[in-house]
């Protein structure tokens, strides 16, 4: 599959391959659930403010079919490569399988620095791909939701689009949109409190008291955000925290409101006054209790694992954990994982519930979503705890053989066609 080449892509790879050996999985059965169904790669010419042409890469991965349509983000970002978003597909098939969610995985993904076009730069870049992309997605085949670079309003652009080339409202296309136009209530902040939820049930596992805690969050966008916020009022003390440009430490604790208007109001943490500027791979050092990568995926790896200083590691980013770093931290019993494809889980799961909502046109409070999602992470969690204590394996180890065999026992029941 050398055109997936990517080191994230054999990354995930890697994982699949030490699952299957667990498991006894025949070589032929493992390259099949490797393989993508469906990968897409597009062209997207834009019309510039300035009057020029600039033509972007888009991607679309359906990793599989084989439990229902697909799900997964759209990432806008300057490193995205389809084998990047292929190694996302694959994760997310193993998160929604662990779920208990009728998805197979999928991503997709534009290869553009959001933040250097215009609002009107992006509704554009937004609107072709998704023509691009009709025909490939629907609420019965492969249901796009926001990533890193996207947001309610990219979504909306995206369920417009479809819409008119429909002719008819698609509401069900996307999910992650705004409310008013068919979106869940606690969509945008279910990834950030599902990290913080299950960070809590990893602190009561281990007699660790949340009030006097620490706490250090790497990645201040839409997830880590809400990740902070949620850990502060579980009472634990954010030390610091951090965007692609840096971050801010006070061994005080930070005094989060300040630091939300203080982003609002520059766009960075950096020059936040209060606090010392740190950076992005010493933040991920700091002695806390919990810390939570929320940003990019590779942030600890076989070199900086040994340094961690956290007592819980919660992975609101995918694959933020290299399996160089995996080796170290097994060795070590000092760091409970909390593996990327349940700990971020909470974005998907809220993405059904708004996709169930809207196919029968019927919408709950934000209490019920709150209750639902907790509900189904409570399931997850101790279903992965369990298998890692009955078997002496990882955390990370667990989850995966939760999702990867469920995803293997689906195929092998319907079988291979022809």
């Amino acid at each position: 599959m050398n055109i997936y080449s990517d080191p994230t892509f054999d990354m995930a790879c890697r994982q699949l391959d030490r699952v299957a050996e667990r498991l006894g999985m025949p070589d032929s059965e493992r390259e099949r659930l490797k393989a993508p169904k469906r990968s897409l790669v597009v062209a997207v010419p834009v019309r510039m403010d300035d009057g020029t042409t600039r033509v972007f890469s888009g991607y679309r991965v359906q990793h599989h079919l084989t439990l229902g349509p697909t799900k997964g983000g759209i990432r806008y970002h300057p490193e995205v490569s389809l084998g990047e978003v292929a190694a996302l597909a694959m994760w997310m098939s193993w998160k929604c399988a662990l779920a208990g969610l009728p998805y197979g995985g999928a991503k997709g993904g534009v290869t553009v620095d959001p933040r250097s076009l215009s609002a009107g730069e992006l509704e554009r870049l937004t609107r072709r791909f998704t023509q691009e992309l009709v025909g490939f997605i629907g609420p019965q085949l492969d249901i796009p939701a926001p990533d890193m670079g996207t947001n309610e309003q990219t979504m909306a652009w995206m369920m417009d689009t479809f819409s008119v080339h429909a002719g008819h409202s698609v509401p069900g296309v996307v999910t992650g949109k705004p409310v008013g136009i068919g979106g869940s209530l606690g969509r945008r902040e279910a990834t950030g409190r599902g990290v913080a939820y299950l960070a809590g049930r990893a602190m009561d596992t281990l007699g660790v008291q949340a009030s006097g805690g620490t706490a250090v969050v790497q990645g201040y966008g839409n997830v880590g955000a809400i990740a902070a916020h949620s850990l502060s009022r579980q009472g634990l003390r954010i030390l610091a925290v951090s965007d692609v440009h840096g971050g801010i430490h006070n061994t005080r604790g930070l005094d989060m409101p300040r630091v939300d208007a203080w982003a609002l109001e520059h766009g960075t943490l950096r020059g936040f006054p209060d606090a010392d500027p740190i950076t992005n791979s010493d933040l991920l050092e700091l002695p806390c209790d919990v810390l939570a990568p929320c940003a990019m995926e590779r942030q600890i790896t076989g070199m900086n694992a040994p340094r961690l200083r956290c007592r819980i590691l919660a992975e609101g980013a995918n694959g933020p954990t290299t399996p160089e770093a995996d080796a170290v931290l097994e060795a070590r019993d000092d760091v409970f994982v909390i593996p990327d494809i349940l700990c971020n889980a909470g974005g998907v799961v809220v993405s059904y519930f708004e996709w169930v909502q809207g196919l029968q046109s019927f919408f709950w409070t934000e209490g019920e979503v709150m209750d639902r999602l907790f509900r189904i992470l409570e399931g997850a969690f101790n279903q992965t705890l369990q298998l890692a204590r009955r078997d002496q394996v990882s955390m990370r180890t667990a989850a995966l053989t939760l999702g990867i065999r469920r995803v293997w026992e689906a195929k092998r029941v319907r079988g291979l066609f022809p």
